[in-house]
């Protein structure tokens, strides 16, 4: 189970559902359980059903999964791409996110009753100009040659930058000079529907 190419931008609290969700309620509450249950059954050295219960869980999409506990950051791992069903790959990315993202130490069994997790599910990458680039709205991904940075959609609108800031930040994300996005760095944008449990930070 593997992290992007660089970490993972790292979202703090999960937005409040946006009016045309795509994720009904009921889901949300599936996938944050299977998230939970996941990570609880690496503990207990057991194997999860990851049959997705609905066509619509079974979509490939990129995802990310977010924990916390107490309020604090203990890990962030995603997929960019899709590459599994939504289902299977909130399972993998919660588990790879207690126990495989290396600014952390992994969870404790101990951390369980606090836990908390959020999730954000990617929209299909598409290349965009950057002058189409709202804040906001788009996640952004700026590769060149190996070199490759993402930033959620929430990063800017938590720190208060503007585009251009936005668009120079996912440069330096990817280890590229912060105006590489105007000498030949590839532009991709995604959306990000973000939704998480109550009371995480």
């Amino acid at each position: 189970m593997s992290q992007p190419p660089n970490p993972p931008a790292i979202p703090s609290t999960p937005s409040s559902a946006p009016h045309h969700a795509e994720y009904s309620s009921e889901e949300r509450a599936l996938l944050l359980s299977l998230a939970h249950r996941s990570i609880e059954a690496a503990f207990d050295l057991a194997e999860l059903d990851l049959q997705p219960p609905s066509a619509h869980l079974s979509q490939e999409r990129g995802a990310f999964t977010t924990l916390y506990v107490r309020g604090l950051l203990r890990g962030c791992v995603g997929y960019v791409l899709p590459v599994a069903s939504l289902y299977r790959t909130i399972a993998e990315t919660a588990r790879a996110a207690a126990f495989e993202d290396p600014r952390f130490p992994q969870l404790s069994k101990q951390e369980l009753p606090d836990l908390k997790i959020g999730i954000s599910v990617l929209s299909p990458l598409a290349s965009i100009k950057p002058e189409e680039v709202e804040v906001g709205r788009d996640g952004l991904v700026v590769s060149m040659g190996f070199r490759r940075g993402l930033l959620l959609p929430q990063v800017p609108v938590e720190h208060g930058w503007d585009r251009i800031t936005f668009l120079q930040q996912t440069c330096r994300k990817a280890g590229l000079p912060p105006d590489a996005w105007t000498k030949g760095a590839s532009l991709q944008a995604f959306t990000a529907e973000v939704f998480g449990e109550e009371e995480i930070v």
